[in-house]
């Protein structure tokens, strides 16, 4: 597939139903260089999702059944929120943990929402017995072409507004922005994936040759919990030469802290995931090596402001 043609189809197709969102550069980590942020989270429902969302809605027919889709939480809400804004409607499956915020945003799209007991994969699951008796179209949270383009917008989107850095760091759950990222910059600049280390799908995959399931928990596993790694993300990590690292829970919780007494953004703990590379050392950057942090999600649990 020519992920760039399909990426640029994508911005056109979802310009003006979504944000652009800004980017800055920081240099309150002590490193030698600053660092490029963007700041995804603060795209419509608090994460990148809504661009894969409008993408697949608006890319061919929708039946009269509905949009179902299975989502540990943001990708639920950008299906929620993207169905509302074109007409539509939907029916959301989330695990439990998934989290009251998170639950809460989507119940006020006004989608309808089943809660089930475990973790992502039970959710597709019911989601995709749902599809099956009600003919609805599921969205997949990022194994699909559609998705995985429009999440590729984020970085054609970071790359137009000036983008200097060699590496990017990218949080990995299923792999769908991560995949539209490879999607777009083929290579031009090496691509770091940051999972947790009780959720690690893609490092997994990377080590097996082959995606396989994994265990998931950690505080960042209501958004990067998947199971297993997306085809697609798999097979564009092997074509690029992904690197990937694991970091730790409380990793992810100083970066998620620093960003807020830095910078002021408040940011739930995959937000944080990338960034927690680069303050744990589980990435470190050669002498002159210009780094970027995509930030992608505002979710925070509970919610600050009740």
């Amino acid at each position: 597939m020519n992920w760039k043609r399909e990426i640029k189809a994508a911005g056109t197709r979802i310009e003006g139903h979504v944000l652009r969102t800004p980017v800055l550069t920081w240099d309150g980590l002590g490193l030698a260089d600053p660092i490029e942020l963007k700041l995804e989270q603060m795209q419509h429902t608090g994460s990148f999702k809504a661009r894969g969302a409008f993408n697949t809605l608006l890319s061919g027919p929708v039946p009269q059944a509905g949009l179902v889709a299975a989502s540990g939480g943001n990708h639920g809400a950008a299906v929620a929120f993207a169905a509302r804004a074109l007409g539509h409607v939907a029916h959301i499956f989330v695990p439990e943990m998934a989290g009251p915020s998170k639950i809460a945003l989507i119940r006020e799209t006004g989608a309808q929402l089943t809660v089930v007991s475990g973790e992502y994969a039970n959710a597709l699951a019911a989601a995709r017995e749902y599809e099956e008796a009600s003919g609805a179209m599921q969205i997949h949270a990022y194994d699909a072409p559609a998705t995985v383009a429009g999440q590729g917008t984020c970085m054609a989107e970071w790359v137009a507004q000036g983008l200097q850095a060699d590496t990017v760091l990218i949080a990995v759950g299923g792999g769908g922005l991560i995949a539209g990222a490879l999607g777009w910059l083929e290579g031009a600049r090496k691509v770091v994936a940051v999972e947790p280390e009780t959720s690690c799908a893609l490092n997994a995959a990377l080590a097996a040759g082959h995606p396989v399931d994994v265990e998931v928990s950690g505080v960042a596993a209501n958004a990067l919990g998947a199971r297993r790694i997306g085809d697609i993300c798999h097979d564009l990590a092997v074509e690029h030469g992904a690197q990937s690292v694991l970091v730790s829970d409380d990793a992810i919780l100083e970066a998620q802290k620093a960003l807020w007494r830095g910078l002021r953004q408040l940011v739930e703990p995959a937000g944080a995931t990338a960034l927690a590379a680069l303050m744990s050392g589980a990435y470190t950057p050669e002498p002159g090596e210009r780094v970027a942090v995509l930030v992608c999600g505002a979710n925070v649990a509970p919610d600050p402001l009740g």
